[in-house]
């Protein structure tokens, strides 16, 4: 389960900015086309977390949804999948504009 590594990953980057102090609340944005399950990430924080600066705080996970440039027709399209078709005019040539991130958008220290 590599949720188990991304959220370690998350709770060391809390740490490294939280200054010593203990993180109350953390704001996380997932894009649904990452690959990243919201619900894993959930679940192991509070094994993860147990014994640091992070621990008994609030995960706020903040979805971001997929989006896309369509190719052909130049178009903005919303993308359900990483090989979605554009909804403008249906092909298949479409560069992800957002969606793909992940990334610790704010944290609360004590």
């Amino acid at each position: 389960m590599h949720e188990m590594s991304i959220t370690q990953g998350i709770i060391e980057i809390c740490e490294q900015y939280a200054g010593g102090h203990r993180v109350i609340a953390l704001d996380v944005e997932i894009g649904e086309l990452s690959g990243v399950v919201p619900e894993a990430i959930e679940f192991c924080f509070e094994a993860c977390s147990q014994g640091t600066l992070v621990e008994g705080a609030r995960l706020r996970i903040i979805p971001i949804p997929g989006q896309g440039r369509c190719l052909d027709c130049g178009g903005d399209t919303p993308l359900a999948s990483v090989y979605g078709a554009c909804a403008c005019c249906g092909g298949y040539r479409v560069t992800i504009t957002a969606g793909e991130e992940m990334r610790v958008r704010e944290i609360e220290v004590d």
